[in-house]
């Protein structure tokens, strides 16, 4: 298990000063103490922004709980826990404004890839390299989280994906995951001729059309147009030169399911569940909410063919949401406590298997998904690329663009000339900073 995880290694914000900050000082593992306080108990309020989480609302309430009962028996602080789960949408915005404006939460998600630069460049994160956490997590996961040999966040989802697929329709139909853009469209025809739609399609939510973007852009930079990412972070490049990511975009839109922008993420999971595709351009962080809705359906993690350049087909790794301390906290003793207990030796196996995420601590003992080991099959063939850092407006706009372009209200050309301009205005702003 382990060894399949320690391969990703070889893959490896934002405004003014807050104010209010208790001037506390983040306690490294020799200051904190076990025993329990006397008198009455010390009370402490912790704010916890969990933004795009709020499936997972019923594990991590039941978990902060725990945490609460602990940190009373431990050191006689009495904690109440306040937390906020915006959706994935909206979260980024509403977490930028409220750093920008004071309104600091004790902890917040944020994804370790995308954000942690700038969160960090802005000092909106605390250094976490001292604490008991540190060292317990998984060389190639802890690189995910680490900037200038800082650990800046707790990893909660390690991440190696591509598209989801019905391992039954694919068995029944004797279909394997294909290589190339060409494999895929026999397969796409296959499925057809027996009456079973390709592709589950939920566009409702504009992050999930979102995802071609990391896939096209991460499978292309790492084969073909290795320069791209940098090219376009110096304005010398164009979407223009990857256009071929239309390719899989149009193959999964003209064969997907009906109803497109009346489906969302949790009536996709459920409809993906009941059979009603045989893939779904998604990732594993839905593997609760699928299995939720089916829990005896068996799905599989394979990468998504771009064109028919098969060293172009591999699995995206990552380290997506994870929980940062924010720097200019007001209870940062406390808040390092939880995100401790987080990583707690004992108890974040049942949390991180209830979430199912993957293993992120050399202590972790709980077996790998299915189909994590799907895609970890191809991680250790060296069929994988890190996350492509991409600016976040760009993510954010790229979504709206191909709903759009579903919609035929922008053609191909369109997107290319929005995102282009995207970029070139997030590197104006990051180049102000």
């Amino acid at each position: 298990m382990k060894k399949a995880f320690v391969m990703i290694v070889a893959m490896a914000m934002l405004g003014s000063t807050v104010a209010c900050s208790s001037g506390q000082s983040t306690p490294t593992a020799g200051e904190s103490s076990n025993s329990k306080s006397e008198g009455a108990p010390k009370k402490v309020e912790l704010k916890v922004f969990l933004g795009g989480l709020d499936r997972f609302r019923d594990q991590f309430e039941k978990y902060f709980a725990e945490f609460a009962k602990k940190e009373k028996k431990e050191k006689n602080i009495e904690v109440t826990i306040n937390t906020e789960y915006p959706g994935s949408d909206n979260s980024t915005q509403i977490l930028k404004t409220r750093l920008a404006t004071g309104d600091v939460p004790d902890i917040f998600s944020l994804h370790a890839v995308n954000d942690i630069p700038d969160y960090y460049k802005a000092g909106y994160l605390e250094d976490l390299t001292k604490q008991p956490l540190s060292p317990k997590l998984i060389d190639g996961i802890k690189a995910l989280v680490t900037i200038d040999n800082k650990v800046v966040a707790v990893p909660m989802e390690s991440l190696a994906w591509g598209y989801l697929y019905n391992k039954k329709i694919f068995k029944d139909l004797a279909i394997k995951p294909p290589s190339t853009l060409t494999e895929m469209k026999a397969v796409v025809q296959k499925l057809n001729d027996n009456k079973i739609k390709p592709f589950m399609l939920s566009y409702k939510e504009s992050w999930i059309p979102q995802l071609f973007l990391p896939l096209t852009i991460g499978g292309l930079g790492n084969s073909s147009h290795k320069d791209f990412v940098d090219k376009m972070n110096k304005n010398q490049g164009s979407f223009a030169e990857v256009k071929e990511m239309f390719g899989i975009i149009d193959l999964v839109n003209s064969n997907g399911t009906d109803r497109v922008f009346e489906v969302g993420n949790d009536d996709g999971a459920a409809d993906f569940a009941a059979g009603k595709a045989a893939m779904w351009v998604q990732g594993p962080w839905d593997a609760d909410s699928i299995l939720k809705a089916n829990d005896k359906f068996e799905f599989g993690v394979a990468p998504l063919p771009i064109n028919d350049d098969p060293t172009a087909t591999q699995i995206n790794v990552s380290v997506s949401t994870s929980l940062a301390l924010a720097s200019q906290g007001k209870n940062k003793e406390v808040s390092a406590d939880l995100l401790n207990f987080i990583l707690d030796d004992q108890a974040s196996n049942d949390l991180y298997q209830g979430l199912k995420f993957n293993p992120v601590s050399k202590n972790h003992t709980f077996k790998p998904y299915p189909w994590v080991e799907d895609a970890s099959v191809f991680v250790n063939k060296g069929q994988a690329y890190k996350d492509p850092q991409i600016p976040a407006a760009v993510k954010d706009e790229s979504g709206k663009a191909l709903q759009a372009y579903f919609n035929k209200k922008m053609s191909a050309d369109d997107v290319i000339k929005d995102l282009d301009k995207t970029w070139k205005d997030a590197n104006a702003i990051a180049n102000k900073k």
